[in-house]
């Protein structure tokens, strides 16, 4: 998969991570780069196509499927984070998240594979999280809906081999977005993302691990419940006081 001459589409466009990605795209010599979101008036930058899409919304997606008919790299990079605990939380705002993280992922990978299959096969980068791993009270429903979705993501990407389509898992710890305003601890900057996520799927990776964080976590994996526990509150620590 080769970005130059690529066209893309990319879903929560108008800030953040989004944003930054429709500016690398053209910075690196994507043909086309289609930016959506929900209000396509709120994206300010020059040379894309804008489109409106809702994720959360079936017809939509369908639209916006049928519109972008040349797409060969989708991006599902829109998400949300209500900080809602899964026992005493709201269950709408855990089905809301749900619905967009998940939900709204595969809804798109659903109507845009066949497009990207008549198109030579191309790749879908899903933008997930190193919370795919681990939980965080307060914040625990999204924990849920990011893990579901690195589980959608890995069976998406068996039953899209034989369309010849890469599927791209990119996890991160903490980018410097408006999401992430209220932390103060180090970020990756979003180009850094970015240029990660794009280099990966030049390099036809399954998995982009973005920063230290979401590599040390993956790597803690293998232990007991209760070291990883143990050694993610190290870990929270550490990068507290840093």
């Amino acid at each position: 998969m080769n970005i130059k001459n690529a066209t893309a589409l990319i879903t929560g466009a108008n800030r953040g991570l989004g944003r930054a990605f429709a500016q690398r795209l053209l910075d690196r010599g994507a043909s086309k780069v289609y930016a959506t979101a929900r209000r396509p008036e709120s994206i300010d930058l020059p040379d894309v196509e804008t489109l409106p899409l809702d994720v959360t919304d079936p017809a939509s997606v369908r639209n916006a499927a049928e519109t972008a008919q040349d797409v060969s790299l989708l991006v599902n990079n829109a998400g949300i984070q209500t900080t809602t605990d899964l026992v005493s939380g709201s269950f709408d705002a855990l089905r809301q998240e749900l619905d967009t993280n998940l939900l709204g992922q595969l809804r798109m990978i659903r109507s845009f594979a066949p497009v990207l299959r008549t198109n030579g096969g191309g790749a879908i980068v899903n933008v997930l999280s190193a919370m795919s791993w681990f939980p965080v009270n307060g914040s625990n429903s999204y924990h849920l809906t990011k893990g579901a979705a690195w589980a959608m993501t890995n069976g998406v990407r068996m039953e899209l081999a034989d369309h010849g389509t890469l599927v791209t898992a990119v996890h991160l710890g903490l980018a410097d977005t408006d999401m992430t305003s209220g932390w103060d601890v180090p970020k990756l900057m979003p180009v850094q993302l970015v240029d990660a996520a794009l280099d990966g799927v030049e390099g036809g990776a399954a998995e982009v691990l973005a920063d230290d964080w979401s590599r040390g976590v993956k790597e803690r994996l293998s232990l007991p419940p209760e070291e990883f526990n143990a050694a993610m509150d190290r870990a929270f620590a550490t990068l507290t006081t840093s």
